[in-house]
């Protein structure tokens, strides 16, 4: 591993899509951890457990729901981080060894329009939190001011790349989970009555439903599972696979069924899906009430950088060849064009976990391919002059490759069938396709060099 990137990559560039050098990387195990944990805490996930009450799921059958999908979850960024961590190259690079230096527009877009998507809803819910403080401090209210600052300050942040996403993991990991034990010791302590009748003692449902919420708290971080490239190859040297999946578990498991549980609570407490909305109502506490929102604000915060900034960033500086100065302030004015104050309203709760599992459906397939490429095609294994060539627009992987193409298009329209269970349904038989194409079509034949498939 470090022969090839200290072939291959290129000084100050850490920033850039060309690979990371072992000796460059700032990534810790413990970082990495509180990176993830602040990652996956996200008022979406308190929504997306809220928006799960409509189901009719009780309490006992929405933690495991939460439980299982985020352990489904992790074990998928486990297995695809692989590429990343061993070369140092990105997911807009990793995708071109199946889809061709072309083709790769194709996944690294369907990654990141949601990206965006979730940047502007946090975005608002952090604005939102702001102006709640401003309020309760000085009387004055404009939700409008406090979110173009608080993207402001987000995307000057940004700029600072993963340094800044590495600063604000450290700082606000342990923060946010002592913040999120109040949430939980309010809701207990406050609100408990209404829980048990509404929450704890309703007869809830082991059907579709159940399962459907599994696919929706898996769904809800497909996204970074798709591109976990884009963070292992930030991990220092001599950290075992067993390790790095340690490192995901504890970060995003314990953090994702305490959010999920949470926010179904303070739904069923006061009858509203906005999280901040809901804690508003619940802690009359003044003093307590501004430290509530300040933690949530951090969430948002930890959660853009990590997650919704860096993957639609690197997709831009790839393929349009952008600074990465350029790209993540192009990122913030598309989140802002999301319209995430619509985005956030009650009446889009139900909605917000359809655009989970919808946008699933066409992970699937990526993921599958992904998965087909790097483990069966290439043993796990990428040489100096393969991983290179992933960066020569006129090497073997020039343009397109429609083995990959039509694979995804053909998964995309099984998952689509039925999009509560999307994943499951579409990711084997992608990749059962792309390993057929791969063998069988003529001109696959120079995306065949170096797989097992090569004829020698």
């Amino acid at each position: 591993m470090s022969d090839v990137n200290k072939e291959v990559s290129k000084p100050a560039q850490e920033e850039s899509i060309r690979p990371v050098a072992p000796d460059k990387r700032i990534m810790s195990w413990g970082s990495n951890t509180m990176l993830w944990l602040g990652g996956c805490i996200s008022i979406g996930t308190l929504a997306m457990g809220s928006s799960q009450l409509e189901n009719g799921l009780n309490f006992l059958q929405l933690f495991l729901a939460v439980l299982i999908g985020s352990t489904i979850l992790v074990v998928g960024i486990t297995l695809n981080d692989q590429f990343g961590y061993k070369t140092g190259a990105p997911y807009a690079v990793q995708l071109k060894s199946a889809f061709g230096t072309k083709g790769n527009i194709v996944p690294v877009l369907l990654r990141g329009l949601p990206a965006i998507v979730w940047y502007g809803f946090q975005t608002w819910l952090g604005g939102t939190a702001i102006n709640n403080i401003v309020y309760l401090l000085t009387g004055f209210s404009n939700v409008w001011v406090w979110f173009i600052v608080f993207q402001v300050v987000q995307i000057l942040l940004s700029i600072k790349g993963f340094q800044g996403a590495k600063w604000v993991g450290n700082v606000g990991g342990t923060v946010i989970i002592i913040a999120m034990l109040y949430m939980l010791y309010i809701l207990v302590t406050q609100r408990m009555d209404v829980i048990r009748t509404e929450l704890v003692s309703r007869q809830g449902t082991w059907g579709m439903p159940f399962v459907a919420a599994i696919i929706a708290f898996f769904g809800n971080s497909t996204t970074v599972m798709l591109n976990a490239s884009d963070y292992s190859r930030e991990m220092k040297p001599g950290i075992s696979h067993g390790a790095r999946g340690v490192s995901y578990f504890l970060a995003m498991v314990p953090t994702t069924v305490l959010l999920g549980i949470i926010g179904a609570m303070a739904s069923t407490a006061t009858g509203i899906a906005n999280p901040i909305n809901a804690f508003t109502q619940i802690v009359e506490n003044k003093v307590v009430l501004i430290v509530t929102l300040s933690f949530i604000i951090f969430a948002q915060l930890s959660t853009n950088l990590a997650s919704n900034v860096i993957p639609p960033a690197y997709a831009f500086m790839d393929v349009f060849k952008m600074k990465h100065r350029t790209a993540v302030i192009i990122v913030g004015i598309l989140a802002v064009a999301t319209c995430p104050w619509i985005l956030t309203n009650d009446s889009s709760a139900a909605g917000l976990g359809v655009f989970v599992k919808l946008y699933s459906a066409f992970f699937a397939p990526i993921f599958g391919v992904l998965l087909v490429d790097y483990f069966i095609l290439h043993k796990h294994n990428f040489s100096k002059e393969q991983l290179e060539d992933l960066y020569d627009d006129n090497g073997d992987h020039r343009g397109w490759n429609w083995a990959a193409i039509i694979s995804i298009a053909c998964g995309a329209v099984i998952g689509l069938l039925n999009i509560d269970i999307a994943f499951f349904t579409a990711t084997i038989p992608t990749g059962l396709l792309f390993f057929l194409l791969m063998k069988y079509m003529p001109s696959c034949e120079r995306f065949r060099k170096g797989t097992i498939l090569e004829k020698k």
